[in-house]
């Protein structure tokens, strides 16, 4: 799964970020949103970013058929042990959850929360990226760090500048 970065990059899920995202599909009638973050690298010299996590809902955070909320607390201690075990490489990116629908779109509340993430976190970058995962497409917006935009990133083929070959995502 890769995305067009507005920089002119690419941005990547890695294949175990993408499993995870592919596993809490919301398939069953009954399934509640599942949800987490994006955790993974910018790419030194380029705009390319990858996605290696995505972190699976914790027993603290609520879930129900139309919503997901993470717990912040257990959130923040993990980001803290992935940025000291990964060397300090690996950073948080967004935010990832589910939507019983078969193309996500985003709610207000969802457009709502992006933002008020955007301004109230603290990150490196310039930028959050955040995903809906429908019960059939996954679709990827970004959110920019100084205007608050927010756009849909559109879906290519090609690789990062991290992998060894790149190819249709100019």
């Amino acid at each position: 799964m890769n995305f067009l970065h507005p920089g002119g990059g690419v941005i990547s899920f890695g294949n175990d970020a993408k499993m995870i995202l592919e596993n809490h599909r919301q398939e069953d009638a009954a399934a509640p949103e599942a949800g987490g973050m994006l955790l993974g690298r910018l790419i030194e010299g380029t705009d390319d970013v990858v996605i290696d996590e995505a972190t699976v809902p914790s027993g603290e955070d609520r879930r129900g058929r139309f919503f997901f909320k993470r717990t912040k607390t257990t959130a923040q201690r993990y980001i803290n042990l992935v940025w000291r075990t990964s060397r300090n490489t690996h950073i948080y990116l967004g935010e990832w959850h589910t939507h019983p629908e078969d193309t996500p779109n985003p709610s207000d509340h969802d457009l709502l929360n992006w933002r008020r993430l955007a301004t109230q976190t603290k990150y490196e970058q310039d930028f959050l990226i955040f995903a809906i995962v429908g019960r059939k497409i996954t679709r990827v917006w970004i959110c920019a760090k100084g205007s608050l935009k927010i756009s849909e990133l559109n879906a290519c083929n090609g690789l990062s500048r991290a992998q060894p070959v790149r190819s249709n995502c100019n």
